[in-house]
């Protein structure tokens, strides 16, 4: 018998870019968060304020979005209430690369 597994998977978060990746057509911003403790989350705001996406950070502290080029704050969400946000500009072709300690 043979198990499927259900729904949508995101690619494994790693800092090497997942294979395929055309660098020169994507924004990426991407981060590695320390001292958390546990579980934390990443979420990606808008230059107004407004969320856009969220993602789970990996148990090595890795985070990844692609986005549009422009003004983006990160924000980092870990327990204990604690939150750290992050302003960052995502330019097309390149990788911004944060460093986060909460």
């Amino acid at each position: 018998m043979s198990v499927v597994a259900q729904g949508c998977a995101a690619p494994e978060q790693t800092i090497e870019l997942p294979a395929g990746i055309d660098l020169t057509t994507q924004s990426v911003i991407q981060g590695i968060v320390t001292g958390t403790g546990g579980t934390a989350y990443a979420r990606l705001l808008d230059h107004s304020g407004e969320f856009t996406g969220e993602v789970v950070v990996s148990d090595e502290g890795v985070f990844r979005f692609f986005a549009a080029p422009g003004d983006w704050t990160v924000r980092i969400i870990a327990g204990g209430g604690v939150t750290r946000d992050i302003a960052v500009q995502a330019k097309q072709g390149e990788i911004a690369q944060l460093a986060v300690a909460v």
